[in-house]
């Protein structure tokens, strides 16, 4: 059992859970406003330079856990593949291309935006969105999205899943009440903003 589910962090899945995937036939398409649109197996991800950050994935339905994710950089992966100039927005969609969400390309930039493949050293199942996810603490977590197939790059927005159902399109996280689920569940305050610490 990993340390998620040993915290009981929740498991959801909007469109339904995929069920078991192949990490090692995992590939992942990057292209849109590019110069050098790619497909990257999960072995050319693993070659990658490899970023380790401590943050929080917080949800909208108002819990958070915090440990050290490892991934890629999206900065690297748009380094690679030329991003145009003018590319506003970064679209992800994951595994079945039923679910979908966009962010800023400027928040996509940001160091601790990663495609994450582990959490606190062990591999991410598909229970939390495994083999590779978006992770994008600065935001509430429907728009990190799970088992990333695309990624899609912008030059102007597209509403995505959570948010045609009334979601924000920012993603901005609000403040108030929040489960703690390193702490066992226990309810806590954060302020507006990225989930850092609990007030």
């Amino acid at each position: 059992m990993t340390k998620l589910a040993k915290m009981n962090t929740p498991i959801f899945w909007a469109e339904g859970h995929p069920g078991a995937l192949d990490r090692e036939s995992w590939s992942l398409k990057v292209h849109g406003s590019c110069k050098e649109p790619q497909i990257f197996s999960w072995q050319d991800l693993q070659e990658m330079p490899q970023v380790r950050v401590e943050a929080r994935l917080t949800s909208v339905t108002r819990w958070s856990v915090f440990g050290a994710w490892t991934g890629v950089s999206f900065a690297e992966i748009l380094r690679r593949v030329q991003v145009n100039e003018s590319c506003k927005y970064v679209r992800f969609w994951s595994v079945g291309r039923i679910y979908d969400t966009s962010i800023p390309r400027s928040i996509a930039e940001k160091e601790r935006s990663l495609i994450a493949w582990a959490f606190d050293d062990e591999l991410l199942t598909e229970d939390y969105g495994g083999p590779i996810r978006a992770l994008i603490p600065y935001l509430w977590g429907y728009k990190s999205a799970k088992s990333m197939i695309e990624i899609e790059l912008m030059d102007y927005y597209v509403p995505g899943f959570w948010e045609m159902r009334g979601y924000t399109d920012s993603g901005k996280i609000e403040a108030g009440k929040c489960r703690d689920i390193n702490d066992g569940g226990k309810i806590k305050e954060i302020a507006d903003g990225e989930v850092k610490d609990f007030i």
